[in-house]
């Protein structure tokens, strides 16, 4: 398949010539997948197509991958991605409770996105940041020792933006 078949996509210069600088390497896949999420906040079919032809490596090869690891995304983020640790103590401080009441404020389940694609939720392992759980991070903003009435408050800042 063609990448005309799927629609033109063009990657960067700089992408480019990181595609074909890592093109015979060994583990290149996903050193490649990183920066092609790196460029474009997701991995479209578009990009794993020209991917496949660019470094000659079958597309179910590279979906492989792709959905193998949680990390990459195959659909478009929200403009605001909101994660909600899971981790053990996030877990055990409320940390559920954050994603339903999410749910309920945004409509939307974890690896989903708003119709107004102004936010996406995901539940992500540990952040790093026990001794706050319950943590809410979006963007760069970490929120700490969340509780689910404050969610409304938090969002709107991210509303209005």
């Amino acid at each position: 398949m063609s990448v005309e078949n799927v629609g033109e996509i063009k990657f960067s210069d700089s992408l480019t010539a990181f595609i074909m600088d890592w093109k015979e390497k060994p583990g290149n896949l996903i050193m490649i997948l990183h920066k092609v999420q790196q460029e474009f906040g997701f991995i479209s079919r578009e990009a794993a197509v020209k991917v496949s032809e660019m470094i000659n490596t079958p597309l179910a090869k590279i979906y492989g991958v792709a959905t193998f690891y949680h990390f990459f995304k195959l659909t478009k983020p929200g403009k605001n991605i909101i994660q909600v640790c899971m981790g053990t103590a996030c877990y055990l401080k409320g940390g559920q409770e954050l994603l339903e009441e999410l749910g309920t404020l945004l409509g939307v389940a974890p690896g989903e996105v708003t119709d107004d694609e102004l936010f996406s939720v995901e539940s992500v392992r540990c952040v790093g940041c026990c001794g706050l759980a319950p943590v809410m991070v979006i963007g760069e903003d970490v929120y700490g020792k969340v509780l689910p009435d404050q969610l409304p408050e938090i969002i709107a800042k991210y509303r209005d933006k």
